[in-house]
């Protein structure tokens, strides 16, 4: 007997129910290009179960159970994708919270111009910038240690920003 008289069963089923299925896909998933590949995973589940197909009474109720158990091992499959993506993105940030080579690098350019421009002015101005800046002391507090009056911390202060401050282009 030719193959024309006796269609494969599967090819049958595949005419008569692919665009129904991928259709009922593509709604289900709102995404045609998924849902042409659950339908191509579905149909090729079939194939690798040729004893159900000559079982199969209810083609469509089979078609969608499989369909839908598919789409839950993409979606469980996804979940873990995406947390092993998690886990690698947090491994490759460079340790949160620590500067970069490169932002390390700008800081110690800018302690080094903090440092010459501090050398440039008087002792006292230099002292209270330090003070005022990394010990945190109020203007009062720092004219105590240093037999000023607030009035002159204010301006040994002034004094060193205008110091530290970048040269403007002429």
């Amino acid at each position: 007997m030719s193959a024309a008289a006796s269609p494969d069963p599967l090819h049958q089923l595949y005419a008569s129910h692919h665009g129904w299925l991928h259709g009922w896909l593509r709604r289900k998933l709102g995404c045609p290009e998924h849902a042409a590949d659950v339908a191509q995973d579905t149909f090729l589940r079939l194939i690798g179960s040729r004893d159900a197909l000559l079982a199969l009474c209810e083609p469509r109720a089979w078609l969608t159970t499989t369909a839908n158990r598919l789409i839950i091992d993409r979606a469980r499959r996804h979940a873990v994708e995406q947390a092993w993506l998690n886990e690698l993105a947090a491994l490759a940030d460079p340790l949160a919270g620590f500067a970069s080579p490169e932002e390390q690098l700008l800081a110690a350019e800018a302690l080094a111009q903090i440092a010459a421009a501090l050398e440039a002015v008087p002792a006292k101005a230099g002292e209270a910038f330090l003070l005022h800046y990394l010990d945190g002391l109020t203007h009062a507090e720092i004219g105590e240690r240093l037999g000023v009056g607030p009035r002159m911390v204010r301006k040994y202060l002034v004094q060193c920003l205008v110091a530290c401050a970048p040269a403007e282009p002429t």
